[in-house]
C-alpha cells in the first residue's frame, strides 16, 4: 500500500510536470501566431494604404523607418525586414547591425522559404541566456502580390512566472501525497496489525504444541476466512496430535514391558551358566573325608547365595515394574567384592590382580558384583577359542576414584562395530540379546561414573570401569 501511493505520487508528479510543459508550448504557439497573424497584417496594411512611397524593395527600409518601432512594441515582438536575398533592411533591435541575430538570412532559409507553399517557415525554439527565442520568416508581397522582401518576426518567450506556478503547485501537490503518504503508513500499520494478530496467535500455539503434554486449540473471535481455515487445519492436527500421543504412549509402555522382560532374562541368565559350572565342579570335586569340607561347603554356599541374592533383586525390581535395581550405597571393600564376583568363575585363565588388599568406596554391592559378572563373561566368551587364553581383573585407586580393568588376549572388536558396543540389542554373538554393556554402563552413569574401551583385532580388549569414592 505504501510502495502503491509512493509510486502514483511520482507518476502524478511526472505527469504534471509533462503536462505543464506542453500545455505552455501550446499556449505559447498560439499566442505566437495571434502575434504574427497581427503583425503581418499592419503590415501589408501600411504598404497598402497608409505609404506614400511607390511599394518596392528599395523603399521597404524608409516606409518602415519609424513605423516598424511601433509595430514592434504593440505587438512585443522583434521585427526585422530583409531584402529577397536575405539583407537586412530594417529592425526594431537596439543595434540591429551589430548583434547576431540580425546578420544576413542563411542560405538554408531562404532556400526552405522558397520552397514552402505557404510562404511561411517557423523554426524550432532557441534557448539563449535563459530565455526562449521563436522565430518566423513570411515574404512580404506589394498590392500586386509580388514578393518583395522577408519579414522576420522573433518573439521572446519569458516562461518564469508560469514556472513559479508549476513549482507552487507541485509545492502543494507534494504536501497533499506526503499527508496521504503518511495516512497509508498508518492504514497498512493497522491493517497489518489486525492480520498479523491471528497469524502470531496461531504462531504462539505452534511453538507452544507439544507431543507429551495437552495442546490448547485456537478460538478466534473474528478472522478473516483464510485464517480461519489455517486455524481449523491447526485444531484438526491437535486433535490427530493428541491421538497419535496416545498410540504412541501405549507402544512406548508396550515396548518397555518388552525391553524389561528381555533385560531381566539376561540379567538372570547372567549368573545361571557360571553357578551351573560350579555345581558341577562341587560335584567332582566334593570329597565327604576331607578335613575342610565345611569350610568348602561354606564358602561354595555364600558364593551361590550372593549370586541367587543378585537374581531376586532383578526379579523384585521388575514385580514392581521400576527400574532396574536401585543403588543402595554403602561403605564397601571393593577388592574383595570383585573377588567375591569372580569366584564363581571356574576358568583358570583368569587371573585378580588388585593394587592393594583393601579399596573402600560408597557403591552398591549387588550393582558392583553385577559390573564385574558382565565383563568378566564377556571376556570368557572373547577368549574360549584361544588356545592360551589370559583374563586380567585389575582394580587401582587414587584420591577420587576406584578403576577396574578388564583385559583378555581374545579375538577383539572390529572397528566398524565399536560405535555400536554399549548401544542396547547389539552384540557380536551368536547368543545373546546385547543387553548386558548397555546395562552397566546405566548403572555406571548413574553413579557419574565412565566406561571405556580399547581394542586390537586379534590381540583383546581392555574395558576401564572408573567409579568414584564417594
Amino acid at each position: 500500500m505504501i510502495l502503491l501511493v509512493l509510486l502514483a505520487s511520482i507518476l502524478i508528479l511526472v505527469v504534471t510536470v509533462i503536462q505543464y510543459d506542453e500545455q505552455t508550448k501550446d499556449y505559447n504557439i498560439k499566442r505566437f501566431e495571434r502575434k504574427e497573424a497581427t503583425t503581418l497584417e499592419t503590415i501589408n496594411l501600411e504598404l497598402t494604404n497608409k505609404t506614400t512611397y511607390p511599394v518596392n524593395t528599395e523603399n521597404l527600409a524608409k516606409i518602415f523607418q519609424d513605423r516598424i518601432y511601433e509595430i514592434s512594441s504593440i505587438n512585443k515582438l522583434n521585427v526585422s525586414i530583409f531584402d529577397l536575398h536575405g539583407n537586412l533592411l530594417v529592425s526594431s533591435k537596439k543595434n540591429a547591425f551589430e548583434t547576431i541575430k540580425t546578420k544576413p538570412l542563411t542560405y538554408d532559409v531562404l532556400n526552405k522559404l522558397s520552397q514552402n507553399s505557404s510562404n511561411r517557415i517557423l523554426l524550432p525554439l532557441v534557448m539563449e541566456d535563459g530565455m526562449g527565442y521563436e522565430t518566423s520568416y513570411t515574404y512580404i508581397n506589394d498590392p500586386k502580390f509580388k514578393r518583395i522582401g522577408i519579414v522576420e518576426l522573433q518573439f521572446t518567450q519569458d516562461n518564469t512566472e508560469i514556472e513559479e506556478e508549476l513549482e507552487e503547485f507541485i509545492q502543494r501537490l507534494s504536501l497533499v501525497y506526503i499527508l496521504m503518504f503518511f495516512i497509508a503508513i498508518a492504514l497498512a500499520y493497522f491493517l497489518s496489525s489486525y492480520i498479523t494478530r491471528s497469524i502470531q496467535t496461531i504462531s504462539d500455539k505452534m511453538q507452544q504444541t507439544r507431543l507429551n503434554e495437552r495442546n490448547e486449540k485456537i478460538m478466534l473471535g473474528s478472522a478473516s476466512s483464510e485464517i480461519e481455515v489455517l486455524v481449523d487445519a491447526y485444531n484438526s492436527m491437535i486433535d490427530q496430535l493428541e491421538e497419535s500421543a496416545a498410540k504412541l504412549a501405549r507402544s512406548e509402555r508396550e515396548q518397555a514391558w518388552r525391553e524389561m522382560a528381555k533385560q531381566v532374562a539376561h540379567e538372570i541368565k547372567n549368573p545361571l551358566t557360571p553357578m551351573r559350572l560350579s555345581v558341577q565342579s562341587f560335584e567332582r570335586k566334593f570329597n565327604p573325608d576331607d578335613e575342610n569340607i565345611k569350610e568348602k561347603l561354606a564358602e561354595y554356599s555364600q558364593t551361590l547365595i550372593q549370586q541367587i541374592d543378585v537374581m531376586s533383586s532383578i526379579a523384585s525390581a521388575f514385580s514392581d515394574f521400576a527400574k532396574m535395581p536401585s543403588q543402595k550405597r554403602e561403605r564397601i571393600n571393593v577388592v574383595s567384592v570383585v573377588k567375591l564376583a569372580l569366584d564363581i568363575f571356574n576358568e583358570d585363565s583368569i587371573r585378580y590382580l588388585p593394587s592393594e588388599d583393601e579399596i573402600y568406596a560408597n557403591l552398591d554391592k549387588t550393582q558392583l558384583i553385577r559390573i564385574v559378572n558382565n565383563l568378566v563373561k564377556n571376556a570368557t566368551q572373547a577368549t574360549d577359542k584361544e588356545e592360551n587364553p589370559l583374563i586380567e581383573v585389575k582394580v587401582i585407586s587414587d584420591n577420587k576414584n576406584v578403576t577396574i580393568l578388564v583385559s583378555d588376549n581374545g579375538k577383539g572388536i572390529p572397528e566398524e562395530v565399536k560405535d555400536l558396543i554399549f548401544e542396547p540389542k547389539f552384540t557380536t554373538k551368536t547368543s545373546g540379546m546385547g543387553l548386558g554393556l548397555g546395562m552397566i554402563k546405566n548403572i555406571i552413569e548413574a553413579y557419574d561414573g565412565s566406561i571405556s574401551f580399547t581394542s586390537r583385532v586379534g590381540e583383546g580388549t581392555v574395558f576401564t570401569v572408573i567409579l568414584p569414592k564417594e
